[in-house]
């Protein structure tokens, strides 16, 4: 959690011809969204997709599946992330409608320069496929 968007900055800066873009939760973005201001400063025509559901999810999704939804210190208030980006000179939006998804990704790949999508999803979606702790890959859950 945190390593996605410094990774995908390295990567791009590696093969600046490839497009690449960082997807990334709230909680990893909160981690490193200081970088947005390397990724101005010098340039990085990153694309940049939040998924907020305003939780560590991860951390989250196992407090759900696994502790009778005992959620402790996952509950996270998050700030505008696209008036910060916009504040760095990065073009942002948001979607909130499954129906307004395929404008914003269209959107977002057609601007030269570095773009961030912020994606509202609900609050308990969980993230499969995962493999329980102590498990083996045969108990996978989907």
């Amino acid at each position: 959690m945190g390593f996605g968007l410094p990774a995908a900055m390295g990567a791009k800066i590696g093969v600046p011809e490839r497009q690449v873009v960082a997807v990334t939760g709230d909680g990893g973005f909160q981690m490193t969204m200081q970088e947005l201001g390397t990724i101005a400063q010098s340039g990085i025509d990153l694309k940049i997709v939040i998924l907020n559901n305003s939780f560590l999810g991860m951390v989250r999704q196992w407090q759900e599946l696994f502790f009778e939804r005992r959620y402790s210190s996952t509950e996270m208030k998050n700030p505008d992330f696209t008036t910060i980006a916009r504040a760095y000179g990065i073009k942002a939006s948001m979607v909130t409608s499954k129906k307004d998804m395929e404008i914003h990704i269209d959107k977002m790949f057609n601007h030269k320069g570095a773009y961030l999508l912020e994606i509202a999803v609900n609050k308990e979606e969980n993230v499969f496929p995962m493999v329980p702790a102590g498990a083996s890959l045969d108990d996978i859950m989907y």
